[in-house]
């Protein structure tokens, strides 16, 4: 059961992390960007991070889907063990 949550928790952290990376770069460029210009627009730190987001979705998101895939069939194969 133990095992179980500690899949889990790693399949999220695995799937959601080039997500979360590409937002996390996008976004502190921008921040140098208007540090540097002092441009204050909620607008400029908004919307370079949701392309990148989405670029990052693109980009793995067969990997992430096969990643997903594979603790699914696993979680479905060792269900009767859970059960008992």
């Amino acid at each position: 059961m133990i095992n179980l949550g500690r899949q889990a928790l790693l399949t999220v952290l695995l799937v959601s992390a080039p997500m979360l990376g590409f937002g996390l770069v996008v976004g502190l460029v921008v921040s140098i960007f208007q540090a540097t210009t002092q441009i204050n627009e909620q607008t400029l730190a908004f919307i370079p991070k949701i392309i990148a987001v989405m670029l990052a979705v693109v980009l793995f998101g067969p990997w992430m889907f096969t990643v997903m895939l594979q603790f699914t069939s696993s979680l479905l194969l060792g269900l009767s063990s859970v059960v008992r």
